[in-house]
């Protein structure tokens, strides 16, 4: 595998609308995009002395950034501030997530295997999501991608809470369920 090397003076015309188109689809308020695409380069500033160079520039840019969207989504949610995704594989505890969170590796200590498995899983899950009812799919990415409060995604859908909390467990099944069978 190449050696790649960093060059932070570049970053900016290279990859800032990469990282912000990025960011746009997962945070949905543009301010806040911005912000996380810049505390990215900040944090790869200060972290260039980890980089290892076994992957390509913009590939480790990505895995602060991404780690920047969990850690922002973990702020903006209540209670135990959980991850960015959040799917259940045990209907029968409440810990709602934790088994993803468990599975995500340090960014910085990644071997070229957990960033293709990463990379398998990831599009694992939008295949599982894009098999949902359209309104399963658009109601778990409101609530546990896009991190939406629960009043507002009622509003907005004209739902009531205990539909959404139905339909929130019926698409945490059927994506156990498919992950199950076409990824793990």
């Amino acid at each position: 595998m190449p050696n790649h090397q960093l060059n932070p003076n570049k970053w900016i015309d290279l990859y800032s609308d990469y990282l912000f188109n990025y960011t746009i689809t997962r945070v949905r308020d543009r301010e806040t995009a911005q912000d996380l695409v810049q505390d990215t380069f900040f944090a790869g500033l200060k972290s260039m002395k980890n980089f290892k160079g076994e992957a390509s520039e913009r590939t480790w840019l990505i895995s602060i950034l991404k780690r920047k969207i969990i850690d922002y989504y973990r702020k903006i949610n209540s209670k135990k501030g959980q991850a960015e995704v959040r799917v259940n594989f045990n209907n029968d505890n409440d810990e709602e997530g934790s088994w993803l969170e468990k599975r995500v590796a340090d960014p910085f200590d990644k071997t070229a295997e957990d960033s293709i498995e990463n990379v398998e899983l990831g599009a694992a899950i939008h295949a599982c999501l894009s098999k949902l009812p359209e309104k399963q799919a658009e109601v778990f990415k409101m609530k546990t991608l896009l991190g939406y409060e629960t009043e507002a995604i009622c509003n907005e859908l004209d739902i009531t809470a205990s539909n959404l909390w139905v339909i929130i467990h019926r698409a945490r099944t059927a994506l156990a369920s498919c992950l199950e069978k076409n990824w793990l």
